[in-house]
């Protein structure tokens, strides 16, 4: 099995509290994943609700050709204020490792996501990511950075994923 790493980072000008209270709850994660993904929480997750370690979200999501798949996460980590991490229990990947991290800098807040991915059928899906896959995560997380910037205003020298 290939796994697959995206490296993203992006400087936000604004506190730790602030940014982590954004990231770190889970129906803000409508707010910065593309509209036609069609992303919705399903199993009663609230809006108050705070991130736990164990935390299971359930959504559909609509990746391609307005395909609605569900997909099961869970939060395994969760540092306050520096990182919290999600891994895939069900759905449309093999692998899907997902760590959020946050710093205080000067000005503001650095936030890195590092993202281990694996495409399930063997040589199939390696070409499914080279033809596809890789360049979609690449514009989810290129939305999220324009989203984010709306939400929280700009700060130069943010990075394209990697």
């Amino acid at each position: 099995m290939k796994v697959y790493k995206v490296y993203f980072e992006q400087q936000l000008p604004t506190d730790i509290q602030t940014a982590w209270n954004f990231f770190s709850s889970p129906f803000n994660l409508s707010k910065i994943t593309p509209p036609e993904m069609n992303f919705k929480i399903t199993n009663g997750v609230q809006p108050m609700d705070k991130m736990y370690a164990g935390m299971i979200i359930n959504y559909h999501v609509s990746p391609l050709l307005n395909i609605q798949l569900n997909w099961t996460t869970e939060i395994t980590h969760v540092k306050e204020n520096q990182y919290f991490i999600d891994e895939q229990r069900l759905g449309p990947y093999a692998l899907w490792h997902h760590q959020h991290h946050f710093k205080t800098i000067e000005n503001g807040v650095l936030m890195t996501d590092v993202l281990h991915y694996a495409v399930p059928y063997g040589v199939f899906g390696k070409l499914l990511n080279s033809w596809f896959i890789k360049n979609k995560i690449k514009a989810i997380f290129m939305h999220r950075k324009k989203a984010v910037t709306q939400i929280f205003g700009s700060y130069s020298n943010n990075s394209e994923p990697i």
